[in-house]
């Protein structure tokens, strides 16, 4: 998804960069700077928090803002307890 069609729905929904940033608890810049960098690619990020922001934005938005970022994460299934 690029960068303006994430606009467009932030905008639909009343909000913009600046207030989804602030609602969800982040930084604006780093959400400005996520999206920047991040916006039409098909690859997820490895960082956790730019990876956070996209998820938060992607169900606030309705649609992933990269491709399978809203995919239920593998469930760990190791000796850990044991």
């Amino acid at each position: 998804m690029e960068k303006r069609q994430i606009q467009a729905r932030l905008i639909e929904r009343g909000s913009n960069f600046r207030q989804f940033a602030i609602s969800h608890g982040y930084e604006p810049r780093t959400v400005t700077q996520a999206i920047q960098r991040w916006a039409g690619q098909t690859n997820l990020p490895s960082g956790r928090l730019t990876f956070r922001i996209l998820k938060d934005l992607s169900v606030f938005i309705g649609k992933e803002v990269l491709p399978g970022i809203l995919q239920k994460e593998p469930e760990h299934t190791g000796c850990a307890g044991q």
